[in-house]
C-alpha cells in the first residue's frame, strides 16, 4: 500500500497481515479524495477505525494539518505508529487505541472539531448512525463538515442520517462509498472544487 499524492506521494505504508484489518484499495483511496475536492487547505480528519492509517495519512499528504486515528486494536495502532514515524508527522498526528464510542468523549474533552470524518467500520458491526449522532452530540464537527462511509455494496443507508444528508453515493468492486454533510450546508471545505 502506498500514498497516491501530495507531500507523501508514492511512498509505502506498512499494513497488518492477515485479514484483521481491510485495508482501502489504492484505487478507492484515489476516487475518495478526488470526489472531496483532492487536495485540502488545513482542517482535521478523524480517521475511526483507521487500521494502518492510510486514510488519515493520506490527508495529511494532501493538506490537511491534523489526523487522528481511532483504532481498538494495538496491534492496528502499532502499525499506524510505525506509519507516522516512516513519515515523521508526530507533531500533526493523534493515535487513541480505544473503541468508537470510548474515542470520541475524549477528542471532545480536548475541543477538537473535525471538516472529515472517516467510517470504515468491519463489513457487518457497522452502527454508522449512531456514530454520526454521538459525533454531533460531542459537538466534534466542524461547520461545513463531511463524514465518509466506507461499507459493502449491498448495504444502504438513509438518506438524511442525524441532519447530515448523502450528497453521493459510488461502488468499487465491492465497496460502497457513501458522501454527507450537513443537510443545509451547500459548502464545501475551503480549497476544495
Amino acid at each position: 500500500m502506498r500514498i497516491v499524492a501530495g507531500r507523501f506521494s508514492s511512498r509505502r505504508l506498512d499494513t497488518l497481515s492477515g485479514d484483521a484489518t481491510r485495508p482501502t484499495l489504492d484505487k478507492v483511496r484515489e476516487a475518495v479524495f478526488s470526489s472531496l475536492g483532492g487536495f485540502f487547505q488545513g482542517g482535521a480528519i478523524l480517521d475511526l477505525y483507521a487500521g494502518s492509517g492510510a486514510i488519515g495519512l493520506e490527508a495529511l499528504s494532501r493538506g490537511m494539518e491534523q489526523a487522528v486515528f481511532v483504532d481498538k486494536s494495538k496491534a492496528a495502532c502499532a502499525v499506524i505508529r510505525k506509519n507516522i514515524e516512516t513519515l515523521q508527522v508526530q507533531q500533526e498526528t493523534l493515535v487513541l487505541p480505544v473503541s468508537d464510542m470510548k474515542a470520541l468523549p475524549i477528542l471532545a474533552e480536548r475541543g477538537m472539531k473535525f471538516d472529515l470524518v472517516y467510517l470504515d467500520p468491519p463489513y457487518r458491526k457497522e452502527r454508522n448512525a449512531e456514530i454520526i449522532a454521538a459525533l454531533r452530540e460531542n459537538d466534534l464537527l466542524a461547520h461545513g463538515a463531511r463524514i465518509v462511509i466506507e461499507s459493502l455494496k449491498e448495504d444502504q443507508y438513509d438518506e438524511i442520517i442525524c441532519g447530515m444528508r448523502k450528497y453521493r453515493e459510488a461502488v468499487y468492486g465491492i465497496t460502497k462509498i457513501s458522501y454527507y454533510r450537513e443537510e443545509d450546508n451547500e459548502s464545501m471545505l475551503s480549497g476544495n472544487v
